[in-house]
């Protein structure tokens, strides 16, 4: 038995060791802020959306994956309600934010935190979000609480977000300040509109799974939320991941929806299958029709015998039709065919297995047209039609 090549089994112990080191190495940790509430990676709020049922204390918080407009015409809702957005960046046109003033205006309840707000919504409420870079900040701003009961007198520190991020009051009439930075610049404020409220709110990391189960900074985010009432409250997911979930996003959902072109979709699938199984086999090609080799010697004889008779060359001829004909008796039966005697051809006639009266007429005839001086077309005639004679007798027998 051959011996496994040595280099061949040091490369496949390499690949092994490769896989199983990247196989069981720690996963690097995702600083990416998602702020999607199936994340528990640090910057997911997967653990504050675990909790959100017991803080507004409600059986559940509904998810919503609908633009802001969608949802607040097409859902029914029961009484008074909540609507949370964290993420990074609140994105909505002129439909959404009439709607939303509609919603709060009917007494409902809107917290929005992000670091990007549109521009309509910060004119209407009266205030403007600042936001900086935060790779120029030397040092991180602490954030405090304004009601004396909720504030820690260190504050809170987020590493991540250097605290520099405000809101700028315009409208201060109806603007209540519930936060502010080290600097005393508002960074967490309520908007009376109607017969509700805006919670605006421009550090979503304090959200997130990271702060929440940090001890120094985990009861931020509870004590934000607690200026929202116990009502039923929904959580918005469309500004982070869209309009469907997994399930939803394959591209045969709305196939999937139609009761007709789901039939179709199957019947489609099982007739391929089907296919598959019963006419993919692998089938017999078909045999092609070779046609037998033609012996193109005889036609070469033919063409020959016939430019010799039209040229009139009867001597040459017959001596070539003795001659190829004697030929063809030494390949096939051994015979020497020097002497043309009796005691050939009685040797011819027993291995032919023909009468050896004919034999005796056709060697007679052959060595007479040697012994020829010229031959002639009778002569050509005689000796043609002798060995013809003969090859049919043969093939007859």
């Amino acid at each position: 038995m051959r011996r496994p090549n040595k280099y061949v089994l040091i490369l496949l112990a390499t690949v092994l060791a490769y896989v199983l080191i990247e196989y069981y190495r720690p996963r690097p940790i995702d600083w990416t802020p998602t702020y999607e509430n199936d994340d528990k990676i640090p910057f997911g709020t997967n653990v504050l959306y675990s909790l959100m049922p017991g803080l507004m204390h409600q059986p559940n918080v509904q998810t919503i994956r609908l633009p802001v407009y969608n949802f607040l015409t097409e859902t029914e809702r029961a009484g008074r309600s909540n609507y949370v957005l964290i993420c990074q960046r609140f994105e909505a046109d002129q439909t959404d934010l009439r709607e939303l003033f509609r919603y709060v205006r009917q007494g409902n309840n809107v917290l929005i935190s992000a670091y990007e707000l549109p521009d309509s919504l910060e004119k209407v409420l009266g205030f403007e979000a600042t936001l900086k870079d935060p790779t120029k900040a030397d040092t991180t701003l602490k954030q405090f609480f304004q009601n004396p009961r909720l504030s820690r007198v260190n504050g809170y520190v987020f590493p991540q977000d250097d605290g520099r991020n405000f809101l700028r009051i315009k409208k201060p009439q109806r603007i209540t300040v519930l936060g502010r930075n080290a600097r005393r610049e508002p960074v967490f404020i309520r908007v009376a509109y109607g017969q509700g409220q805006f919670l605006i709110h421009n550090l979503p990391l304090a959200f997130t799974n990271y702060y929440v189960l940090d001890p120094k900074t985990g009861d931020y985010a509870f004590k934000a939320l607690a200026y929202l009432p116990a009502l039923p409250t929904y959580w918005d997911e469309y500004q982070k991941q869209g309009r469907f979930n997994e399930e939803e996003q394959s591209i045969f959902r709305y196939i999937r929806s139609q009761p007709a072109l789901n039939w179709a979709y199957y019947i489609v699938l099982f007739g391929l299958l089907f296919y598959a199984i019963f006419a993919g086999k692998r089938m017999q090609r078909i045999i092609p029709v070779l046609e037998p080799p033609r012996n193109t010697s005889l036609d070469f004889v033919n063409d020959v015998g016939r430019l010799y008779f039209q040229q009139g060359d009867h001597d040459n001829l017959a001596r070539k039709k003795i001659q190829y004909f004697l030929a063809d008796v030494r390949d096939r039966y051994n015979l020497n065919t020097t002497v043309l005697d009796d005691e050939f051809a009685k040797q011819f006639a027993r291995k032919h297995g023909t009468p050896i009266q004919e034999t005796l007429e056709l060697v007679r005839t052959l060595r007479q047209a040697q012994k020829s001086i010229s031959l002639s077309e009778y002569d050509l005639l005689t000796v043609n039609g002798v060995i013809e004679r003969f090859n049919a007798t043969v093939s007859t027998t």
